[in-house]
């Protein structure tokens, strides 16, 4: 059987991957009385006096809501909120092994910005943190933008920023191991969407050097038309020497190359034409050059979003940490410190005797990585002030 029918048969024995557990059985009529009718309404007279304390007397201190639209599902595109239920599952599945969190998908019936924040919105008092999945862009910009200014707890387009943040993990290891110097590199990102212009942001913010971004029309630059608001407002910081043409023309003489877009757009001659260059090829399932090709082709690191390839850049490395150590101090966001303290917790994680060319990223099993994002994410909460306990 192949992966895909191994997988349709399990979840249709499993009809579903996350249920409910009660965390204390009913068995007297003293345990009714406590969990329930009358003891109840002590706890619900604390919180009518104090919101805070509805984070100690309900699971909402470990709660998340994994919410998409079902817009921008995987590769499969826009899907819908039912078709993308199984992967909202399985994200929470996610939340729960690597970060101890509890997770519940919610799949809105909208595409419409303003319907999705307010039904975010009303529902975020059940919820210690909001994780925003598989929306489109450019809304998701939107939505996340509103969301942070009406809610008072973190919320994450992991999409956008998880992907960021593992990147940039996987590009301070690459750029040690190859020698290349930070503030010296050029970087080239094919595919301009809401993860593509994410990592551009991150890295640049964080001082790589010059990031230009490509999209199926070749480089962006500043004063393009057609341009969305996403694109716009990163064509002000990148591309700093305002080049023009094609993605072969923006990858001549780069040291690396990082791919959220479509499968077999680099060839092994662009690859030649960089300089010593690193390849993050991530499209999925089948990236946007093979490793072998990319190899062949004379770079010195290749990294998949693909586990049967060395260098597995995936979210599930970002996610459970960050917002296991947002909870954990009870933080009111996800701070741009945040993501970049997290970035070289994961980096760190590999020591310098066994950085090599395919070993520049812990293993997206590896469960004590949400342990150091989540120490990180939580000493940064502190320094700025944003940590509520």
């Amino acid at each position: 059987m192949t992966i895909e029918e191994k997988a349709l048969r399990l979840h249709y024995e499993m009809q579903g991957k996350i249920e409910v557990n009660t965390r204390k059985a009913v068995m007297t009529r003293e345990d009714l009385s406590l969990l329930y009718t009358p003891g109840v309404a002590e706890p619900c007279r604390v919180i009518a006096k104090n919101e805070e304390e509805s984070f100690r007397l309900t699971r909402r201190s470990n709660l998340v809501a994994v919410v998409t639209d079902g817009t921008a599902v995987l590769g499969l595109g826009d899907i819908g909120p039912s078709a993308s239920m199984p992967v909202m599952e399985g994200k929470c599945v996610l939340f729960k092994e690597f970060g101890g969190i509890d997770a519940f998908p919610i799949c809105i019936d909208s595409k419409d910005v303003d319907t999705i924040v307010q039904t975010i919105a009303l529902i975020s008092k059940s919820f210690g943190g909001i994780n925003l999945e598989d929306i489109s862009a450019p809304r998701c910009f939107e939505i996340e933008r509103k969301l942070k200014e009406i809610c008072d707890i973190p919320v994450f387009h992991d999409d956008q920023h998880g992907t960021a943040i593992v990147v940039a993990a996987a590009m301070l290891n690459a750029m040690k191991l190859t020698g290349k110097k930070m503030g010296e590199m050029k970087i080239v990102i094919n595919g301009a969407g809401a993860a593509g212009i994410a990592i551009g942001k991150l890295l640049i913010r964080m001082g790589f050097g010059n990031v230009v971004l490509c999209d199926i029309n070749g480089i962006l630059c500043e004063g393009d038309t057609g341009l969305n608001a996403g694109q716009e407002e990163i064509s002000h910081i990148s591309n700093r020497n305002r080049e023009k043409g094609t993605l072969a023309d923006a990858l001549r003489g780069a040291d690396a190359f990082v791919g959220v877009s479509r499968p077999h757009l680099v060839t092994r001659e662009m690859v030649a034409s960089m300089r010593q260059g690193i390849v993050f090829a991530m499209a999925n399932p089948v990236p946007e050059i093979m490793p072998e090709e990319a190899k062949a082709g004379g770079a010195a690191v290749v990294g998949t979003g693909r586990s049967d390839y060395p260098n597995q850049i995936n979210n599930v490395l970002i996610f459970p940490g960050i917002f296991k150590g947002a909870l954990a101090v009870r933080a009111k966001e996800i701070t741009e410190s945040m993501k970049i303290r997290a970035a070289y917790a994961i980096a760190n994680m590999i020591p310098e005797e066994k950085l090599c060319a395919d070993y520049i990223i812990p293993s997206a099993l590896d469960k004590e990585v949400a342990d150091a994002v989540a120490k990180a994410v939580a000493d940064v909460a502190r320094e700025e002030g944003i940590a509520r306990i």
